[in-house]
């Protein structure tokens, strides 16, 4: 858990910082339409968005390893959608009912072999450019890893990475 998360639970209080435990340890089902359980899921996505982001930024994204799996989801991945433009995502390859039950079948081959598999999170459609509104679909964490570890294997993230480095040595040569 890093700091901020521990800042989150301690703005929560001691009851609501247990609740919030409580209500993420349910079943899916238990879960209605909750506000608060949505805005926990909401920030603990965005949280893994920036920390993932500050990661392709900092490391070459070619030498990355996201999960033990990476081999094997990307492999099954382009198995399965050989022809998807990873660089700009069209959400409806995602979100569409055709496209989810495209999607199905791989996502679930890893259920049980990578955590969370189909816990959400937050997917770039542009790989070049941050998370922002316009630029974030909501994905499953299966998607996210098939996406990136693609986008990472193919150069499509070095943009991001080459970026901020080039940015880095400016701000060094300034100095």
């Amino acid at each position: 858990m890093d700091t901020g998360d521990v800042g989150l639970l301690a703005s929560l209080g001691v009851e609501g910082a247990t609740a919030a435990a409580h209500a993420l340890s349910l079943q899916a089902e238990a879960y209605g339409n909750d506000a608060q359980v949505e805005v926990m899921w909401a920030m603990k996505a965005y949280n893994h968005a920036e920390v993932y982001f500050n990661l392709i930024s900092s490391v070459d994204p070619k030498f990355l390893k996201l999960t033990k799996s990476d081999d094997q989801i990307y492999t099954k991945f382009r198995d399965a959608f050989p022809d998807i433009n990873i660089k700009v995502l069209d959400p409806e390859l995602l979100k569409s009912a055709k496209a989810k039950e495209e999607w199905r079948p791989f996502c679930n081959q890893f259920d049980g072999v990578v955590d969370d598999f189909n816990f959400g999170t937050l997917l770039r459609i542009d790989c070049q450019k941050d998370y922002t509104e316009e630029n974030t679909i909501f994905a499953t964490r299966i998607q996210f890893y098939a996406i990136e570890i693609a986008r990472n294997r193919e150069g499509c993230n070095d943009v991001v990475h080459n970026t901020n480095s080039n940015a880095k040595q400016q701000k060094k040569d300034q100095s």
